[in-house]
């Protein structure tokens, strides 16, 4: 069978990656020109970028005052990592997970702290029944699963009176959707995502309550230097004011700065929100249209508007992950969509970034390259 002609547009940007996400669209190297590079950290220069990081994120996502905002070394890992070492072990755990980095997260504190957890485990694209948590227990899950393209549809589910904490995986929804701060105690993301930023580098926000506990409950097993949070039973308020753990990446900052600074150019968070939410939308209008593809999550509700993931439904494919690398590589090799498979450890499919920093037109020129490549790969 003869195999389609290729569209004439293109996207002017082909990378669709979920992680490390695409620069903002005004991007250059030259913005990162004030950078203090050679600088300590802890001279004027370095605290000072430090602390417009934090206050700025602070600024765009509507973070409370008495919330404490840090820097934290290893990106989002280091960042839920360093939170369940520290906080959990005082009162009985419940976990959720509906994708890999959640249930990662199980393997952490089951197998690793040793807790006698409550583990609640949904497939890719479905989610648990959040209606059935038990809050009295400190409860750990992520916000937008990125390898699921399941998200939690709002903060309802979670009491005001909860007596446990709720320590929330934030990486892939900080500044694409509407966090509700008095919901969450601890919350984790990292710059890479939604703010197409440098790796290596996390982000944990505190609410008092989980401060409180900092203060007030001393894990059973030892926390490694680069954990550590409390010094004599007090907060190391240093490290929520830009005295990082370890060295930061003054380049790395300077370009969170940046992202910060174009997120408030497109109207902060809400403008960012609007920018994923329509990106999504073109998305939705092209699965409708089309009976060979569908949304891994088929419930709109819960369905990411960030990492979105889909999968080919023809009952001509045979082999449905050999098919999917297929397709993703003749986007690849015709330079249109770069890093869009599926997650190795998720259903065979296609995953889209479609977060605030990717442009709706980029989308919109990549439809039909999909339907090409899809139509290319199945008459091959």
């Amino acid at each position: 069978m003869s195999i389609p002609a290729q569209p004439a547009i293109k996207p002017a940007n082909p990378r669709f990656s979920s992680g490390p996400c695409a620069k903002n669209p005004t991007y250059t190297l030259d913005a990162l020109s004030d950078a203090p590079l050679g600088r300590s950290h802890r001279a004027a220069v370095g605290k000072a970028k430090l602390k417009a990081a934090i206050e700025t994120t602070r600024e765009v996502l509507g973070i409370p005052a008495d919330y404490k905002i840090g820097i934290v070394p290893a990106s989002d890992t280091g960042a839920m990592e360093m939170a369940m070492w520290s906080l959990l072990g005082a009162r009985p755990v419940e976990m959720l997970a509906w994708e890999s980095f959640g249930a990662g997260w199980v393997t952490d504190v089951v197998k690793q702290l040793k807790l006698d957890a409550k583990v609640t485990v949904a497939d890719y694209g479905q989610i648990v029944d959040l209606n059935a948590v038990d809050f009295d227990a400190d409860v750990v899950f992520t916000w937008n699963g990125t390898t699921s393209g399941v998200r939690v549809p709002n903060g309802d589910f979670i009491p005001a009176d909860r007596e446990g904490l709720t320590i929330c995986d934030a990486t892939s929804a900080a500044f694409a959707m509407d966090l509700p701060w008095d919901k969450l105690d601890v919350t984790t993301f990292s710059w890479q995502k939604v703010m197409g930023g440098e790796a290596a580098h996390g982000m944990l926000i505190l609410s008092p309550r989980a401060v409180e506990r900092l203060e007030s409950y001393t894990p059973a097993w030892p926390l490694p230097k680069i954990f550590r949070l409390t010094k004599g039973g007090k907060l190391i308020d240093g490290i929520f004011s830009g005295a990082t753990i370890n060295t930061p990446s003054m380049l790395a900052v300077e370009d969170y700065l940046v992202a910060l600074d174009w997120a408030k150019s497109v109207g902060g968070l809400k403008g960012m929100i609007a920018r994923a939410d329509a990106n999504t939308a073109v998305l939705e209008t092209f699965v409708k249209e089309h009976d060979w593809i569908e949304f891994l999550a088929d419930d709109p509700a819960i369905r990411s508007n960030t990492s979105v993931c889909v999968k080919f439904t023809d009952d001509r494919i045979t082999d449905g992950a050999a098919f999917a690398k297929a397709v993703a590589k003749r986007l690849e090799d015709a330079g249109v969509a770069y890093d869009i498979g599926a997650y190795r450890d998720a259903p065979a499919g296609l995953r889209i970034w479609c977060g605030g920093t990717v442009e709706t037109a980029d989308v919109q020129a990549l439809m039909p390259w999909l339907d090409w490549a899809f139509n290319a790969e199945i008459n091959a």
